[in-house]
């Protein structure tokens, strides 16, 4: 049993959370961040439509496109990582650190979402992002 205060987990379920927050966005992140550079001209072009509402951001919508798409890649890339070599000696480093790209990345999409005028959107990444917390709070408990 882990405890931090009052809190009691047991190492099992701590674990497996660990483990499955960080497939999960390594699922997510790889994905997107794959997508992103193999259909770049689709994505801007998306990107571009969307923020459209968002005149402050017309002329860096490219910059910022590479900017998401190299973030997310790298957490998709750290969480993968994190997951091969979660039980070995890393103890989780590189899960953590790519789940803490993940909740950046997380971030700039609400960013991006709330310019846009796309609250629904953003409201959306809320979960994503409590999921992104359970995760670092799985790797703050205990060893």
């Amino acid at each position: 049993m882990e405890t931090v205060g009052d809190l009691v987990a047991e190492r099992s379920v701590l674990v497996f959370a660990r483990f499955a927050v960080t497939a999960f966005f390594a699922l997510i992140f790889l994905q997107s961040g794959l997508n992103k550079f193999a259909d770049s001209d689709g994505n801007i072009a998306y990107f571009q439509e969307q923020f459209k509402q968002a005149p402050s951001l017309q002329g860096i919508i490219g910059p910022l496109f590479w900017a998401l798409a190299a973030l997310e890649l790298a957490a998709g890339v750290l969480c993968t990582l994190g997951v091969v070599t979660l039980s070995f000696a890393s103890g989780g480093f590189l899960a953590r650190w790519g789940l803490g790209a993940s909740t950046v990345a997380l971030l700039c999409l609400t960013f991006g979402q709330r310019m846009a005028k796309d609250y629904a959107g953003a409201a959306v990444l809320a979960g994503y992002f409590a999921v992104a917390m359970t995760g670092l709070l799985a790797f703050a408990i205990g060893k």
